[in-house]
């Protein structure tokens, strides 16, 4: 989003050095580096802590993940030591076990992603926080040669490991030939395409971005992907009256749509003859309303009625967060649309997926740019 759309928008505070956040006060830098750099900082802290990537930090135990009150006070935010007493502390210590639990198992393809994330947020922290992109790359490149090295991780669990192999590996190479624009990349590049099965979506989006770095057979073979793309996209068009995918298994489909409008934009950029792009506004459409079921926007403060009862940390006063995307219409078989207005505890309709969020912003983005383009 930063390279594409440079958004420059300022309204929070963010002090790192004394973890310390004000919302609506604005501190003079974009916040969207300085949600790069916060997410970094912990990706740095993970290979630093245990030397790869891990699958999951979460709470100790069920009433914590249960907690329905203010989050700040789920732990006492001192390092549990064992030899102290319940309730008793001393010099930054505490005898409460409330710390969160780290997971570290190794996968493969979580260090993949994560690589492509350093990769990235390297170019995007230069001239903003120069040492920490330096350390990113270096992270990024060493890891890849250490992963390269041998055969692969293969752990998996659920969705806190990655996602396939192939297509975390074919997205790691992509990033670190943007930024190095070293060859052995490039050749990874190639070889790990022809490896993807049927790429679409995010896999075809990253592969779009590696083109000016590739040699001009590479977009020959996109042109393919991406014809094949569109004639999947008419017949989508064609299922329903939203012009949209529609999910029909236990999650609701917000992302599924966002990323549909998501890659019709890139792969309009691209071939224009080709994709016509209009499943943009489509998928724009469809996160503000035109859904099945309502029209109440599924972006929580943004269109005239919107999600105001939602699964977020504030879940217990039924309350909304502005801002948060949900999941959205679940089609309850055979063909019932449904999302719950008064009853925030359903997570496949209602949870606040946090990469919603961010995919939301690139959305909304591409959009403006394109309706800049058409004036």
């Amino acid at each position: 989003v930063w390279e594409q759309y440079r958004p420059a928008r300022d309204e929070t505070l963010i002090d790192q050095s004394r973890r310390r956040v004000e919302l609506h006060v604005p501190d003079g830098q974009p916040d969207i580096l300085q949600q790069v750099e916060h997410g970094v900082l912990q990706l740095v802290a993970q290979f630093d802590a245990v030397g790869h990537a891990i699958h999951g930090i979460v709470e100790p135990d069920v009433a914590q993940y249960t907690h329905l009150g203010d989050a700040a006070s789920k732990t006492d935010g001192l390092i549990y030591d064992p030899a102290l007493q319940p309730g008793q502390q001393a010099g930054g210590r505490s005898g409460d076990p409330d710390d969160r639990w780290a997971f570290t198992s190794k996968s493969s393809a979580l260090n993949y992603g994560s690589i492509a994330a350093l990769a990235a947020a390297s170019r995007v922290l230069k001239d903003f926080r120069d040492p920490l992109a330096e350390r990113s790359l270096a992270i990024a490149e060493r890891v890849w040669a250490e992963e390269q090295s041998h055969a692969p991780d293969t752990f998996r669990h659920g969705n806190t490991t990655g996602g396939p192999l192939e297509v975390e590996q074919f997205t790691a190479a992509v990033e670190l030939l943007i930024t190095t624009r070293k060859p052995v990349y490039a050749a990874q590049v190639q070889s790990l395409w022809t490896q993807l099965d049927d790429p679409s979506g995010g896999a075809l989006r990253t592969a779009l971005r590696a083109l000016p770095f590739m040699p001009a057979a590479f977009r020959s073979e996109l042109e393919t992907a991406a014809r094949r793309w569109q004639a999947d996209a008419d017949e989508t068009a064609r299922a329903n009256p939203y012009g949209v995918p529609i999910g029909t298994g236990g999650w609701a489909g917000s992302g599924q749509v966002i990323d549909y409008g998501l890659t019709a934009h890139a792969l309009h950029q691209a071939f224009p003859d080709i994709v016509d792009g209009q499943g943009l506004m489509r998928a724009v459409d469809f996160i503000h309303g035109t859904h099945p079921g309502s029209d109440v926007s599924l972006v929580s403060g943004v269109g005239t009625v919107s999600k105001e009862v939602a699964y977020g940390s504030n879940r217990a006063d039924f309350s909304y967060i502005a801002g948060g995307v949900v999941p959205g219409v679940l089609i309850i078989k055979p063909d019932f649309p449904e999302n719950k207005e008064d009853w925030p505890f359903l997570w496949g309709e209602n949870e606040y997926v946090i990469n919603l969020g961010p995919s939301y912003i690139e959305l909304m983005n591409a959009a403006e740019a394109s309706q800049a383009a058409a004036r």
